[in-house]
Order: C-alpha cells, then sequence, then structure tokens
C-alpha cells in the first residue's frame, strides 16, 4: 500500500518552535512528528511511503537517511514549494504501481484506522476518500444524503464555491475535512490537467468534483488533533501515546 506524508510545510503556526527547523522534525512525545507518521503508516502495512520537502529540506533527508528509513523515496520540492495540490501530483508520479495513495498531513495525529480506511476506499470504487468530521471550523465541505462532495464554503466570508448548477449549502451536510484522504489512480489525469505547477487539493477537488466521484467518510468521534500549534502539541502526545505503534 502507497502513502504520501505531506511533510514540505513551512511551521509558521508553530513560531519559534520551527524557526530552525521544519515543522516534520517537531517533538512530540519525544519524538518528531515524522517519526510518529512513519510508524503508524508502517504499522497499518503501508510498505511504500513517500515524504515530500521544501522548507528545511535538508534536515528531513539528513533525518531519513537513517537505516531504518532507507526504504522511504523522497520528493524534493526544494526549488518550489508544490502545495497540496502539485505535491500529490508529483508523488503520483513517482509511484509505479496503480495502487492508490493515502495522503496524510505531518501534523495530524489520530486513533484513525489508516489500513481500514485506505481498504474502504479500495472497495467503494470512489476516486477520492476524504476523511472528514463534524466540528466547528471556518471553512466546510458540503456533501449530499450520499456522502459525495457538492461544494465548499468559508463560514467567515460567506463564500460558496460548487461546480453544481444550484447548488445550496443548506441542502447539504458540512463536515471539515481531517487532513488524511485516500486516492485512486483514476485522479490523476485531471491533476494532470491543471495548468499550475503549485496548486491546493482543495480547489481542485472543489473545481473537479462534478467530474470526480469524491465522497467522504465520517470519522466524527475518532480521537483528532491538528498539531500544527504550540497548544495542541500536549494533545498530540495523548494521542500518540494511547495509539501510535512501537518500533
Amino acid at each position: 500500500m502507497n502513502a504520501l506524508i505531506l511533510a514540505a510545510g513551512l511551521g509558521t503556526r508553530l513560531g519559534s518552535l520551527s524557526a530552525d527547523k521544519p515543522k516534520a522534525l517537531v517533538n512530540v512525545a519525544g519524538r518528531p512528528m515524522l517519526e510518529h507518521q512513519i510508524r503508524k503508516l508502517r504499522g497499518a502495512g503501508f510498505d511504500r511511503i513517500i515524504v515530500n520537502v521544501h522548507h528545511f529540506a535538508v534536515q528531513v533527508k539528513d533525518f531519513l537517511s537513517q537505516s531504518r528509513y532507507s526504504d522511504i523515496t523522497v520528493s524534493d520540492e526544494s526549488d518550489m514549494l508544490l502545495d497540496t495540490g502539485g505535491g500529490i501530483r508529483k508523488a503520483f508520479h513517482i509511484v509505479s504501481d496503480d495502487s492508490p495513495l493515502l495522503v496524510h498531513n505531518v501534523d495530524i495525529f489520530s486513533d484513525t484506522d489508516l489500513r481500514m480506511l485506505y481498504l474502504t476506499h479500495v472497495n467503494s470504487g470512489a476516486d477520492v476518500t476524504l476523511l472528514t468530521a463534524s466540528r466547528t471550523t471556518s471553512r466546510y465541505f458540503y456533501f449530499d444524503n450520499a456522502m459525495r462532495l457538492r461544494g465548499w464554503g468559508n463560514g467567515n466570508t460567506g463564500e460558496t464555491r460548487s461546480p453544481f448548477s444550484g447548488f445550496d449549502k443548506d441542502r447539504c451536510r458540512p463536515l471539515a475535512f481531517q487532513g488524511i484522504h485516500v486516492l485512486s489512480r483514476s485522479a490523476l489525469p485531471l491533476l494532470d490537467k491543471v495548468e499550475e505547477k503549485r496548486f491546493s487539493i482543495t480547489d481542485f477537488y472543489v473545481n473537479c468534483a462534478s467530474q470526480l466521484r469524491l465522497k467522504a467518510i465520517d470519522g466524527s468521534g475518532a480521537d483528532w488533533v491538528d498539531a500544527g500549534k504550540p497548544e495542541t502539541l500536549q494533545k498530540a502526545g495523548q494521542i500518540v501515546s494511547k495509539t501510535y505503534n512501537a518500533e
């Protein structure tokens, strides 16, 4: 099974903690975030892991040069940060087989069963499966009763976007994206049509919702945290101590 860890972000929300290192190497419960995600993915049976790098790329490469990580592939974005969409597209061109790709933000910690999420996607026939939850946020994906993506909205500005005429967010279910998703290779032709090298995967999903089978799994109730801010690192450590696999 293939997985991509998105570790190329700048980590600006972590302030001084990422002043001299990439977000991926900021410690949670005594180990770098990246190490925790690798351990969890390996424990779930993912045997092909790609890590994208940009900010302090050399430090991440040095970390992955250790013998126990010799099987991990680096997707180097040192010359240009490709954002989530461009990074995922580049990873797809690195993977040589047709298996789906699980994408996991490096700063997301949860008790999600990644193997089950991956297999659920495979069995569903969807092009993309998004892990979502009912939680308070400023930005939502909107889904119909069959959990198919219909649009996106920003609660702070009132902006909504959808490729479907007559889209009405009030007739849809708002769910927050949890930073973990699975894409089949069937999404690659549309990814390759995006002219920009750097683009957001969120924008891609919204723009292509009428052309792809984009579905959601509701992970509400799961233990989950975005550890991209100093005040959430303790919660991330608690999740690690309870649910992450030790080596």
